[in-house]
This record gives C-alpha cells, sequence and structure tokens, in this order.
C-alpha cells in the first residue's frame, strides 16, 4: 500500500493510493501515525475494497506521509561514495544524530532557507519508518519491525552543521529541513530495500545519483544497532543517508539559493518538489 496523509497543515487526513487516485481512509482510521502501523491494522486496510472508498477531489497539499512522529533519527556518513566525496573516513558504526520534529513538513511544502543561512545544502535520503516495537532486535529479524518506506530531503546548513560548534543537529534542525513523503510505502512493496535506486535534481539539473546498495550499514544493520541503544518504537523514523552529489562535495561547494527547485525521487517511493524560500 501508499498511504497518505493529505490537507492543510495541522489538519490532514488519512489516505490511500489506488493506482492514480487518492482516496479518503477516514471511515476506517484518524491518521496515519504509528499507532495504526502494526501488522493487523496495515493488513485489514490491505483487506478493503479500495474502490468502496471516497474519491479525494482535486488536488490537495499533501502532508507528511505520518503524522505524530516519535523520534527523527538520522544516520550520516552511510555512503560509500558519499563519505568518498567529503573526504571523510569509513565509520566504524553507524553515526547518529536527531533532526528536531519541528523540521518536519510535506513532501512539496517549501523549505525555508533560516536567517544567516549561506550554505544550505540537499540530501535526498531513504527513510525507514518503524511499525512495532524494536528494542535488542537482531538484524536477521529487523525489518519485520519496519512498516514502510518513504523520501526523506535531509536538508542541511552546513555552517550551523560544523561551525557553530556542538553537534550536527543544530545544521539538521531548522524549520522545513525535514520534507517527508509523499508515500509512506508499506514494506511488502518493497522486497529489498538494499537495492533501490534515488536521485536528486537542482533547477532540472541532477545532483545526486545513486543506489541503496552503496549503503555501509544496510537498513537491518541500522536498526539492529540502534535498538541496542534506545527502544525503537512505532511511527518513529530513521534517515538512513545520502548518495555523492551534495553541494558541500562539489568543486566549488555549491548551495541553494532562493527560488532554486528541488526534485528528489527514490524507486518505488515517489516524488517530492520543493521550492527554496528566505526566512523574514
Amino acid at each position: 500500500m501508499k498511504l497518505v496523509r493529505y490537507g492543510d497543515v495541522g489538519h490532514e487526513k488519512p489516505g490511500l493510493m489506488d493506482g492514480e487516485i487518492l482516496r479518503d481512509l477516514s471511515g476506517h482510521v484518524d491518521d496515519i501515525t504509528g499507532a495504526m502501523l502494526d501488522d493487523a491494522t496495515l493488513d485489514k486496510l490491505r483487506s478493503i475494497d479500495r474502490a468502496t472508498l471516497p474519491a479525494v477531489d482535486g488536488s490537495p497539499r499533501i502532508g507528511a506521509c505520518v503524522g505524530s512522529i516519535g523520534k527523527f533519527l538520522c544516520i550520516g556518513l552511510n555512503y560509500s561514495d558519499h563519505a568518498a566525496e567529503t573526504g571523510a573516513d569509513i565509520p566504524a558504526h553507524p553515526i547518529l544524530f536527531f533532526k528536531a520534529n519541528s523540521a518536519i513538513v510535506g513532501p512539496n511544502d517549501d523549505v525555508v532557507m533560516p536567517r544567516g543561512s549561506e550554505k544550505t545544502d540537499w540530501e535526498v535520503e531513504l527513510g525507514v519508518v518503524i511499525g512495532t516495537t524494536a528494542k535488542y532486535v537482531s538484524k536477521e529479524d529487523a525489518l519485520d519491525h519496519v512498516a514502510g518506506y518513504c523520501v526523506v530531503n535531509d536538508v542541511s546548513e552546513r555552517h550551523f552543521q560544523s561551525q557553530l560548534a556542538g553537534q550536527w543537529t543544530k545544521g539538521k534542525s531548522c524549520d522545513t529541513f525535514g520534507p517527508t513523503g509523499p508515500y509512506l510505502v508499506t514494506r511488502d512493496e518493497v522486497p529489498d530495500p538494499q537495492n533501490l535506486a534515488m536521485s536528486l535534481d537542482v533547477n532540472g539539473t541532477r545532483m545526486q545519483t545513486g543506489n541503496t546498495s552503496t549503503m555501509i550499514f544496510t537498513v537491518a544493520e541500522i536498526i539492529e544497532h540502534l535498538s541496542q541503544l534506545m527502544t525503537l518504537h512505532p511511527g518513529d523514523v530513521i534517515t538512513t543517508g545520502t548518495p555523492p552529489g551534495v553541494g558541500l562535495g562539489m568543486k566549488p561547494p555549491t548551495f541553494l539559493k532562493v527560488g532554486d527547485v528541488m526534485e528528489l525521487e527514490i524507486e518505488g517511493l515517489g516524488k517530492q518538489c520543493q521550492e527554496v524560500k528566505q526566512d523574514a
């Protein structure tokens, strides 16, 4: 299934895609949140005759594909070719940082550069949404705890990230720096999360081309590692790193400007499109 949240900010409704038709799920669930991402509930939704669900008129705004996200966990330097372009060593363990939940927006909402930003950058990433509680799980069982997958743009302000002292979180958590969606694609439709093509364009020019096959730590290994450190709860989101082609790695480095348009896509998970604005 491709689960969707649509409507005005703060008033999103649950839906699912029936081919190219968006259908309303409000008669069956209140929202797409961790509370309904267990296998039993997802199986019930799969059993619904989609033709009985009301079609949604027009072209409503699409919200983040998961509401009331618990933890937004991010893995850094997790693609061997991206580590090489930044000159970083291959990490021995997954590098973890957090993105503030206030950064989360819909997949096509504007990205707003904060005051003082001069180095706002792009990062297409595979997002993993936890469906059942995971604590001390093995990599062999890890994917059983996944509800589904989505596209995330881990927008990053590099000066804030590296020059303001402290952790990367400072450059990752600005408002609008977490476009998520459009779809939460349930794991049964993603047989191999380690073989997904991904790309990101800026103003129609391809910047990132990659595949999840070049991850240093697989999705299963990441879940195993994180679950040894903390309990992963339904509705938590993990972003898993980005392939090469970020602005920081270009020679000379190139960053976003007001009016730029980012377009992201991951195979089978849909597309995002954001215009860059400047905060007042």
